[in-house]
């Protein structure tokens, strides 16, 4: 995996931004329907809220839906080049404030001030030390019942496979890899963390991990990514964490990219010349 400063130095990159991060949602069809038929379901039952923590916006991908499902919402990224595009991209917002973060801290934020902390294909790319790190300052900043999803990596349980992967020639691992016979490390999913891990951390900086859900990313069975549920320890939102495993989101996408193209109304050019 990359470090922080080559992580940082990728989002700066315009190179790194070709369709502001839509290029990203290509087996939903689009980013309209990834959040749709894909996050808004698993999120529902925490928005629309008072304060919004996202961590690792990007160029604003998920922020132009969570910025109308708050009165604030606080924008937190590693890279100078994404804060400066969702400025421009939400200049007319006036619920939205935005930081330039260290990739471990928010010290912007008080204590108990925020009520949903989201991330999504973001943390993934976050090693056990800056996870661990959010993870003690999400407990310090969540208000008591308040609630964080995190998409993180879950390659650590993959180790093995991993360094298998590597040690196959490239040009034939990238076929294999496609086909789903090989891990997926390409992806750049952090290799020191897993889902078990992070519910114990989680418990030991005073959180609960309440919900898991172990995903197989883009090739294969391999359930290399989880989206993780915590909210502190003693919140009526508290249970024993329930943990799910889909081998099947792909499917999910293609079924949901499918569907949106038949609601997909057509440009208006098309719609005037047919009346």
């Amino acid at each position: 995996m990359p470090d922080l400063t080559e992580i940082r130095a990728t989002w700066n990159s315009p190179s790194g931004w070709v369709a502001e991060g839509d290029e990203w949602s290509g087996p939903w069809g689009g980013t309209v329907p990834l959040w749709w038929g894909t996050l808004m379901p698993r999120i529902r039952s925490f928005v629309p809220t008072g304060t919004i923590l996202e961590i690792g916006p990007g160029h604003g991908r998920w922020s132009q839906f969570l910025k109308d499902l708050c009165e604030t919402i606080v924008l937190v990224d590693v890279a100078e080049n994404c804060i400066d595009a969702c400025r421009a991209r939400f200049s007319e917002a006036p619920n939205i404030r935005y930081h330039i973060g260290d990739g471990r801290s928010l010290d912007m934020l008080d204590d108990n001030s925020v009520d949903f902390a989201f991330s999504f294909d973001s943390l993934v790319h976050a090693e056990a030390d800056a996870l661990e790190a959010y993870a003690r300052e999400l407990a310090r900043v969540l208000r008591p019942d308040g609630v964080a999803f995190l998409h993180h990596s879950n390659m650590g349980a993959y180790a093995r496979a991993a360094r298998t992967a590597r040690r196959v020639p490239d040009r034939i691992r990238r076929r294999l890899t496609r086909h789903g016979l090989l891990v997926n490390v390409y992806a750049w999913r952090a290799e020191t963390t897993t889902a078990e891990w992070f519910a114990a951390t989680a418990r030991s900086v005073g959180l609960a991990c309440v919900g898991q859900e172990k995903l197989a990313w883009e090739y294969g069975r391999a359930l290399t990514d989880v989206i993780s549920v915590v909210t502190p320890q003693g919140s009526s939102r508290e249970r024993p964490n329930v943990i799910v495993e889909n081998r099947h989101l792909m499917d999910e996408a293609r079924a949901v990219a499918r569907a949106a193209r038949v609601y997909e109304a057509p440009p208006a050019t098309e719609r005037s010349s047919s009346t």
